[in-house]
C-alpha cells in the first residue's frame, strides 16, 4: 500500500479486497521527473462521452480514502509538458503559494484558443491571436464550431491560416495529451469551459479579459503579445484553482406520474449507472421546477449532518465562493485556501448558515426518504439532471487543479478583481473632522 504523505488519500497496488488495480499516475507533492515524453500533436479522433461514466472501479488507479482532513495533494503537472517550477527554500515540501512559478519540460508547440460563441466583439482579437500564434509555429486548435462562424468562414484573408488550425469537437475527439497551454477570449464562462473539457490533467490556462464580468480572466488584451510570448518563455506565476470530483449515481429506475404522484417503477438489480465530473465553481442542487421545498439529506464522511429544506444547497470551491455562493450569502475565500464551501439557497431556517469545511472531507447528498419531489442538480451550471429517490452525488476535491496564469500574483489578482468586478468595500469616504467642528 502506498500512501501519500499529507494527501489524505492512499492508493492499493497489491492484491486483495478492492486492491486489485494496476500502478498508475497518483498525485504528487511535487514534479519529481525530468522531461516528459512527446505527444503526438494530433487529436485521437475517438467518440468518448461527456462524462466518465463509471460502471466498476478504474483499471488504471484507485483511490482510497483515509481519515485526513487535508486535501489531496494536487498533481503539479499540467498537460504533456508544463509542470510548476521547484522552490529551492521550500519547507517540509510546503510551498508557499505565492510563489507558485510556471516552468515548461520542453518548449511548447501546440495551443489550444477557446472563444465566446455568438460575440462579433471577440472575432478580430481572435483573428489577431491566431495570426500571432501561427507565425511563432505554433500548433492551434480551435473547436469546429467556432470556425462555422459566417464571419470567420467567410472570410477569404483568413483562409489561409484557417488551415494550419486542428480541430476538434467536444464530447467526440480527445485532446487532453494534444494541448501545451489553453488561451480564453471571453468571460468566466471560457475558463469554466475549458476546465469541462480536461477530465483529469489540465494544461495552463491563459485567460483574456473580453467578456461582461472577468473575475476569473485577469489579462488585457490590449498587450497580448508580449504576455503571450512571456508565457510561452515560462516567465509567469500560476495559481492552483482546486476542482470537486463529482460522482452522480443514479440508480436505473423509470419515473412515472400518477394523479400528480411521483412513482418510480425500476429494476433494483440492475447496475446503478455512475458519472463523474471535474467541477471548478460549484455543484447545485436544488427543487428544480416544482414549488414544494427541496429536502436532501447532506452526508459528511459517511456521517447525516442535517437535512437541508429550502430551495437548495450549493456545494462550492474556493473559486467559486465569488460566484453562485457569494449571491446566496457565503464568504468569499482565496483560491489557495483549501476548502469547501456548503451554501444554502433560502433555507427555511434562520439558523442555517454557510459553513465551510475541510478539503479532504467526502461529501454525500441524496434525496430524503419522505421529499415530496424530485430534486435536480447542476454542475457548473451545465449537465443539468434529475436526482430521485436512491440517486446520490458524492463530492470530494480532485487530484487535477486547473493551473489559471496569473497577469501579477496570485493576491494581487484575487483583490483587483474584487475591487473592479465586485466593487469589494467600495462606498464614499467620510469627510474630515476639523477640530472646530470636534467641539460641537
Amino acid at each position: 500500500m502506498e500512501t501519500e504523505e499529507g494527501s489524505g488519500w492512499t492508493r492499493g497496488t497489491g492484491s486483495g479486497p478492492g486492491l486489485d488495480v494496476d500502478p498508475g499516475p497518483c498525485c504528487y507533492a511535487g514534479f519529481e521527473g525530468t522531461d516528459v515524453p512527446e505527444q503526438d500533436p494530433k487529436p485521437q479522433n475517438r467518440t468518448r462521452s461527456p462524462s466518465s461514466s463509471v460502471s466498476s472501479p478504474p483499471s488504471c488507479t484507485n483511490y482510497r480514502r483515509s481519515q485526513s482532513l487535508h486535501g489531496p495533494s494536487p498533481v503539479t503537472t499540467f498537460g504533456p509538458k508544463a509542470c510548476m517550477m521547484k522552490n529551492p527554500k521550500a519547507i517540509m515540501h510546503i510551498q508557499d503559494p505565492a510563489s507558485q512559478r510556471l516552468t515548461w519540460n520542453n518548449p511548447p508547440k501546440s495551443v489550444l484558443v477557446i472563444k465566446k460563441i455568438r460575440d462579433p466583439s471577440l472575432l478580430q482579437p481572435f483573428k489577431n491571436l491566431c495570426k500571432f500564434l501561427t507565425e511563432k509555429n505554433m500548433i492551434v486548435y480551435v473547436e469546429s464550431k467556432v470556425l462555422e462562424d459566417p464571419a470567420i468562414a467567410c472570410d477569404e484573408n483568413f483562409a489561409v491560416i484557417k488551415n494550419y488550425f486542428c480541430t476538434f469537437r467536444e464530447e467526440f475527439d480527445d485532446i487532453s495529451n494534444c494541448v501545451d497551454f489553453i488561451i480564453c477570449l471571453g468571460g468566466d464562462g471560457t475558463l469554466l469551459y475549458a476546465s469541462s473539457l480536461f477530465q483529469e490533467s489540465v494544461p495552463p490556462v491563459m485567460a483574456f479579459h473580453l467578456g461582461s464580468l472577468g473575475f476569473l480572466t485577469p489579462f488585457s488584451f490590449d498587450t497580448y503579445q508580449s504576455q503571450v510570448t512571456q508565457v510561452i518563455e515560462g516567465n509567469a506565476a500560476i495559481i492552483l484553482r482546486s476542482r470537486l470530483k463529482v460522482r452522480v449515481v443514479k440508480q436505473c429506475m423509470e419515473k412515472k406520474t400518477h394523479k400528480g404522484l411521483i412513482v418510480l417503477n425500476g429494476d433494483m438489480e440492475s447496475s446503478p449507472k455512475t458519472l463523474q465530473y471535474q467541477v471548478l465553481n460549484e455543484v447545485v442542487v436544488d427543487r428544480g421546477p416544482s414549488s414544494y421545498l427541496s429536502n436532501v439529506d447532506l452526508f459528511l464522511d459517511g456521517h447525516l449532518i442535517t437535512t437541508v429544506q429550502g430551495d437548495g444547497v450549493i456545494v462550492s470551491t474556493p473559486t467559486g465562493s465569488t460566484a453562485y455562493a457569494v449571491a446566496a450569502g457565503a464568504s468569499m475565500i482565496h483560491p489557495n485556501v483549501p476548502a469547501i464551501m456548503i451554501t444554502p439557497i433560502c433555507p427555511h431556517s434562520l439558523s442555517f448558515r454557510p459553513i465551510v469545511v475541510p478539503a479532504g472531507v467526502e461529501l454525500k447528498i441524496m434525496l430524503s426518504c419522505d421529499a415530496r419531489t424530485t430534486a435536480w442538480v447542476s454542475l457548473d451550471g451545465r449537465k443539468r439532471q434529475e436526482i430521485c429517490h436512491g440517486d446520490s452525488i458524492t463530492i470530494t476535491t480532485s487530484c487535477f487543479p486547473v493551473p489559471s496564469i496569473c497577469s501579477r500574483d496570485p493576491l494581487n489578482d484575487w483583490f483587483e478583481s474584487l475591487g473592479q468586478c465586485l466593487h469589494w468595500n467600495v462606498r464614499k469616504k467620510q469627510t474630515y473632522l476639523s477640530s472646530e467642528e470636534e467641539e460641537f
